[in-house]
C-alpha cells in the first residue's frame, strides 16, 4: 500500500495567530510553561494529521472556498488548513469560543 506524501507549509497568519497565542498565555496569563505545552501539543497534532490530512471531514463552512477548510482541535484552539495538491497549507489558530466562521471570511 502506497503512502502519500504531503508537504507542509504555513501562512505567515497561522505565525501571527501563534504568536499571539503564545504572547498573551506567557505574559498575559504568566504562565509561559502552559504557553510551551500548547505549541508542543499543536506541533504534534499538525505532524501527526500530516499523515493522511483528507482523511477527515471538512469543516461546515458558511462559506463556500476553492479549496475546503479542514480543522484540527487542540484544547481550545483550532487549528484550519487546507489541503492543495500535495500541500498541506495550516491557515489559521483561532481560540474556539470565538465566532470562526466571521474570522475565516
Amino acid at each position: 500500500m502506497s503512502k502519500n506524501t504531503y508537504k507542509l507549509t504555513f501562512l505567515p497568519l497561522f505565525k501571527e495567530d501563534l504568536l499571539e497565542t503564545v504572547d498573551y498565555i506567557t505574559n498575559t496569563l504568566q504562565n509561559p510553561k502552559a504557553a510551551h505545552r500548547l505549541v508542543d501539543d499543536i506541533e504534534s497534532a499538525i505532524d501527526k494529521r500530516l499523515e493522511s490530512p483528507l482523511l477527515f471531514a471538512p469543516y461546515q463552512s458558511s462559506t463556500t472556498r476553492e479549496h475546503p477548510y479542514y480543522r484540527i482541535s487542540v484544547r481550545n484552539f483550532s487549528i484550519f488548513y487546507v489541503v492543495i495538491d500535495d500541500t498541506m497549507e495550516v491557515r489559521r489558530l483561532l481560540y474556539s469560543k470565538r465566532n470562526i466562521d466571521a474570522l475565516l471570511e
